[in-house]
């Protein structure tokens, strides 16, 4: 699209204007990445028919075996890594993400969201904050993606706007880095004060490529009546440079688990306890904790040399715990407040991105490892359901 038809388009319909302007924004952004990078343009030769699943090969092991050129038989985690190369050397990029249903300068836009943005505008001086309506996601995707259409069938085909609310911010962050938070969230220290932005991680370079949180660490037998992992990682929150392996990995396998469940006829069927457990499971925090385990098990048999500082204290589930064994929750539970470092990947304790939540580990929003502020509004439920996960007992209902 020209900036003529661009205007013609403005002309005919004015309230789409902040969203195209968000869009033509992030292209531009875009474009700068890929002029530095040398993107090819060649790769939007290849026909959607490409397969899908390649569990054969890893996303740690494709990034770590550089694909010179695209054939009509790459898999589509070779497509994916060939497209947004992985360059670990680079800084973190400064950018911060949010979506909402409109723009900010709309009417419709909630009153108490205004509050939320300002507070992420002031404190995060010297980054370049974008707010995304809806109205902008697709045709952002398919300028983004265009070379892997095998991802745009996949969030097209997700049932509701959840599903595509998640799938979305794994797509944004992987294709442009920075730090994407939910619309209901407040920042509540500038990033250049985030643990991932020292200068040193453990007495060594700083070489972080992507920082993740603990959403819950439920250290009770009923736990999974509440949570699809005894340790759940947070995706309200995520901090990544673009092409990271692990967000790779997460897209593959959404698109995998959509495309199968569109060719079993199967895609509108409620799987799991409920509705909510099968979002949970097929983008939500539940497919992303599960696929982060699989990335670490994959790190760890693959790169014999990666870094791993786990500074957790001995406890009755790690004590005979270390990186020879299965990497899962016990590795991870029951933090204090220094992070775990898993090869690049920084996982913060609760009160990062879970403060003031009064369990758990978790501490008030004034102490010095709390970040962001999850205010549980639920802005994509019902409104008989927003304000359900308030309490201590957030469930698999309400990510």
């Amino acid at each position: 699209m020209g900036i003529s038809e661009i205007q013609k388009f403005l002309e005919k319909n004015k309230r789409a204007k902040t969203g195209l302007f968000a869009t033509i924004l992030i292209f531009i952004i875009y474009q700068l990445n890929s002029s530095i990078y040398g993107v090819s343009k060649q790769n939007s030769q290849y026909s959607s028919n490409l397969p899908t699943s390649d569990s054969k090969k890893s996303s740690i092991e494709i990034f770590n075996t550089p694909v010179v050129r695209l054939t009509d038989e790459s898999s589509l985690r070779e497509q994916l890594h060939y497209q947004f190369a992985y360059r670990p050397n680079e800084p973190l990029p400064k950018y911060i993400w949010q979506t909402w249903k409109v723009h900010e300068l709309e009417d419709e836009f909630p009153e108490k969201f205004k509050a939320f943005t300002k507070e992420w505008k002031e404190l995060s001086e010297g980054y370049v904050y974008q707010l995304i309506p809806d109205s902008s996601v697709l045709p952002l995707l398919e300028k983004l993606y265009a070379s892997t259409p095998r991802v745009i069938q996949a969030y097209k085909l997700l049932p509701k706007p959840i599903l595509k609310a998640d799938f979305f911010r794994y797509l944004l962050l992987f294709a442009m880095g920075g730090i994407y938070s939910d619309i209901d969230t407040v920042l509540l220290k500038n990033p250049k004060e985030w643990v991932s932005f020292n200068e040193t991680i453990y007495n060594e370079p700083n070489n972080v490529g992507l920082v993740i949180g603990i959403e819950a660490d439920p250290d009770r037998p009923d736990w999974n009546t509440y949570y699809a992992n005894r340790v759940q990682f947070c995706q309200w929150t995520i901090q990544a440079k673009k092409g990271h392996p692990a967000l790779g990995e997460i897209i593959a396998q959404i698109v995998e688990k959509t495309l199968k469940k569109h060719y079993d006829g199967t895609i509108d069927k409620v799987v799991g306890k409920d509705a909510g457990d099968d979002i949970m499971n097929w983008t939500g925090p539940g497919l992303f904790t599960d696929s982060l385990f699989k990335y670490f098990n994959a790190v760890k048999d693959y790169k014999k040399d990666f870094r791993l500082v786990n500074p957790i204290p001995p406890n009755k589930y790690n004590k005979n715990s270390d990186d020879s064994n299965e990497i899962d929750w016990k590795f991870f539970t029951l933090m204090d407040d220094n992070p775990v470092l898993f090869d690049d990947v920084l996982i913060l304790p609760i009160t990062s991105f879970s403060p003031g939540v009064g369990h758990m580990g978790s501490k008030k929003i004034s102490d010095p490892t709390a970040y962001v502020r999850h205010m549980f509004e639920g802005s994509w439920k019902p409104e008989d359901e927003k304000h359900i996960g308030k309490d201590q007992k957030r469930g698999k209902k309400n990510h």
